[in-house]
């Protein structure tokens, strides 16, 4: 089986690939501050709740745009799975020409998202993924990646209004069903949620009107925990697809799995326990 790793600044999404269907899929804060040691017994406890075991997951792919976690968090593999792991950076074939003004600036989840996209979608398209930040991506019909934009996500704004204005409190991501509201927390939900429907419907017109002149469909596909969320609010968003970043992982990790041999990425690393010494 296939263990597939997106490291992202709020949660770490795991998926577990059996031939090409993903079987199990986990989510689980991200913390900076974890060891190595510590995300091997987190890893591990995931895996026994579902009685699978470590020798069972045959290769590890890990996409991450946590560069002080991505150490760690391949270490605990090495450690815990005896395997090195692929990892997304400038050199990983993914089969799409990146026009950047420096393409190792782009995030690493966002050309997983692109490709996997495309592959499921085909082009022109826009992906729309609603993370810690809230990035939209344009791909063209021949499955090229055109750029995109970057916003702060709807939490970050949630919580700077918390953290700046001395008396608004902090709220839960709800709803208030009407935009005229009569209490501040009602308020602070109706200016964010729906506030934020108005930029993403503003941000894709504007990307499908550089994208094509109109003879072409635009297809624009949402992703991101809070997605469900925003799509319920508007008709600019065509599929809610909650799973693309992981089977993008798995459609570069086909494209780059040549001469990964059980030989090759096997890591002396062993189990913590059976690297453990006593002193005397």
């Amino acid at each position: 089986m296939l263990l597939v790793f997106d490291v992202g600044n709020s949660n770490i999404v795991l998926g577990m690939f059996r031939e090409d269907k993903l079987s199990y899929s986990w989510r689980v804060s991200t913390d900076q501050a974890k060891s190595s040691d510590e995300y091997v017994i987190l890893i591990n406890q995931l895996l026994q709740y579902y009685d699978l075991k470590p020798e069972s997951v045959e290769d590890v792919i890990v996409s991450s745009v946590v560069p002080d976690l991505t150490y760690t968090l391949e270490l605990a593999i090495r450690k815990l799975f005896r395997i090195y792991p692929l990892s997304m950076d400038s050199g990983t074939k993914t089969g799409m020409q990146i026009h950047y003004d420096n393409p190792k600036q782009v995030g690493a989840d966002r050309i997983v998202n692109a490709v996997a996209a495309y592959e499921k979608y085909g082009g022109p398209l826009i992906v729309v993924d609603f993370g810690t930040a809230t990035t939209f991506c344009a791909i063209s019909d021949t499955g090229e990646y055109l750029g995109g934009t970057i916003s702060p996500g709807i939490k970050i704004s949630s919580d700077a209004l918390f953290q700046k204005a001395a008396k608004l409190p902090r709220i839960d991501l709800v709803k208030p069903g009407r935009v005229i509201c009569h209490n501040t927390v009602s308020s602070m939900q109706s200016g964010i949620i729906y506030g934020y429907v108005g930029l993403v419907e503003y941000v894709i017109d504007k990307m499908k009107k550089e994208l094509s002149d109109g003879s072409q469909t635009i297809t624009v596909v949402a992703t991101g925990g809070l997605s469900t969320l925003i799509a319920s609010e508007t008709d600019a968003i065509d599929v809610i697809d909650k799973t693309i970043t992981l089977d993008g992982l798995k459609i570069i990790y086909e494209k780059n799995k040549e001469g990964r041999t059980p030989e090759s990425i096997r890591s002396e690393e062993m189990l913590p326990e059976k690297n453990l010494q006593l002193e005397a």
